[in-house]
């Protein structure tokens, strides 16, 4: 995924914090706990002390937050009068939605729902589109139809509903959590805002992420993402800029507002353990690609257990000694294994921490 900032000034790159964009976050955490193993006390205890009537709401509305991050959460984003920001509050930021316009907000709001519907695309005149989404929706299930219909049919009902729910959400557990993120989340925006200002991009988005890299030109931005996409920070219709927005519930996600006629969006994780690789998409498909082999699983049984060496290994599963050494340079390029000298003999061994990252069921397969 990849961002053009060829021209971008320095001063249009900013790290701010949101009060939507967190509460969008902790609503998917809710949704989707899977994906946030650390939350997972904050996540159960939140749920059961939920209102009925509260949990219901949510749960109709759950498909602005449950896939991804939908667009309608950075409604700064889409605005063009000036150079907006985040609001200061909750409620700011609200009003800030109920500025976008009516086809900006349905369009975003049925993007993620929808299978990605053509944001250039007139929703709310055209009745081909609206058949065309109201088609795609019913692939998703009874109720996120009848979602899509009640925001084709009346989008200011729909919008005057969700604010609401996010205010009731607010009073219910959202503001005494941020009463206890936002401390962290500022002062990480300030650390990156001065990396940014002393030591220059690279070295910022480095302290934010190892996706994250810019070219030499500072010219385009790379994430390294398993979804392709394409946007711009300096866009001359809505207006030059990209925001950085920190994110404690968003952890392990890093997303990517890439709509266009919308200024890109990164919300990025904080408090995440260090990465021990560069954790690039090449590699793990480099990784997977050595591990699908039918021998190499054969072998990796045998070196997870204690070190061989190559003759060990042949002998072990009647194959010739170049054999087994093609099968472990495939495994060592792509860092699966390790390999010590003991004397004249040479052994090699799983890195069973490094295959643990990549799945616990190959790992106790191979393991069992």
């Amino acid at each position: 995924m990849t961002i053009d900032i060829a021209g971008l000034p320095r001063e249009h790159i900013a790290f701010e914090l949101s009060p939507l964009a967190e509460l969008g976050l902790s609503l998917h955490a809710l949704s989707e706990p899977g994906h946030h193993p650390a939350l997972h006390g904050w996540v159960t205890a939140t749920a059961a002390g939920l209102p009925p009537d509260l949990a219901d709401r949510l749960h109709e509305a759950d498909f602005l937050w449950r896939a991804s991050h939908s667009d309608v959460l950075a409604p700064f984003a889409g605005l063009s009068a000036g150079r907006e920001r985040p609001g200061a509050t909750l409620a700011e930021e609200l009003d800030q939605m109920d500025r976008l316009e009516d086809e900006r907000f349905v369009t975003a709001a049925l993007d993620f729902a929808c299978g990605s519907p053509d944001r250039g695309g007139d929703l709310l005149a055209n009745a081909a589109n609206r058949d065309r989404i109201l088609s795609l929706a019913a692939g998703r299930g009874p109720q996120v139809l009848a979602s899509a219909r009640r925001l084709l049919e009346d989008p200011p009902a729909i919008r005057v509903w969700l604010r609401r729910l996010l205010e009731d959400c607010d009073e219910a557990f959202f503001a005494d959590a941020w009463r206890r993120v936002a401390p962290q989340l500022a002062a990480d925006a300030r650390h990156k805002t001065e990396l940014l200002r002393h030591k220059g991009l690279a070295e910022a988005l480095r302290a934010i992420s190892p996706a994250l890299t810019v070219d030499e030109e500072l010219t385009r931005i790379s994430v390294d993402k398993l979804v392709p996409g394409r946007t711009t920070a300096v866009d001359p219709a809505v207006g030059p800029g990209m925001t950085f927005i920190p994110s404690s519930f968003g952890r392990p996600h890093l997303l990517v507002l890439d709509a266009p006629g919308w200024r890109p969006v990164i919300y990025y994780p904080i408090g995440a353990p260090n990465l021990t690789g560069p954790g690039s998409v090449d590699l793990l498909k480099l990784r997977m690609d050595a591990l699908a082999h039918p021998m190499r699983i054969q072998l990796c049984r045998h070196l997870a257990r204690t070190p061989h060496t190559t003759s060990e290994l042949a002998e072990a599963h009647g194959i010739t000694a170049p054999e087994v050494s093609r099968h472990i340079a495939v495994l060592k390029k792509a860092g699966l294994i390790s390999t010590r000298r003991r004397g004249r003999y040479v052994l090699h061994q799983l890195d069973v921490g490094t295959v643990a990252r990549l799945g616990t069921d190959f790992l106790e397969t191979v393991l069992r």
